[in-house]
């Protein structure tokens, strides 16, 4: 058990951190998917904006690495463009 009063904090705060990682990666893989699935073009244009806010965010947290945010965005443009 944690002998500082600082360290029962850091305690709370990372469990917080680590649930609101969580939540927001799971969310983002599955938004990533539903527009992987997507076959009209119309619609999976208007889906990738917002996927692609979603990546630059976790990268922005260091949830995911920005290399593999950029290959995500990448294979995502590339697979909406030969809708």
């Amino acid at each position: 058990m944690a002998n500082h009063k600082s360290a029962l904090k850091r305690i709370r705060r990372n469990e917080a951190a680590r649930l609101r990682n969580k939540y927001q990666h799971k969310t983002t893989r599955n938004a990533i998917k539903k527009l992987r699935l997507e076959e009209d073009k119309k619609a999976a244009e208007e889906m990738l904006p917002s996927v692609v806010s979603m990546i630059d965010k976790l990268a922005k947290r260091n949830i995911i690495h920005a290399n593999k945010a950029a290959n995500l965005k990448s294979g995502l443009t590339k697979r909406v463009a030969s809708l």
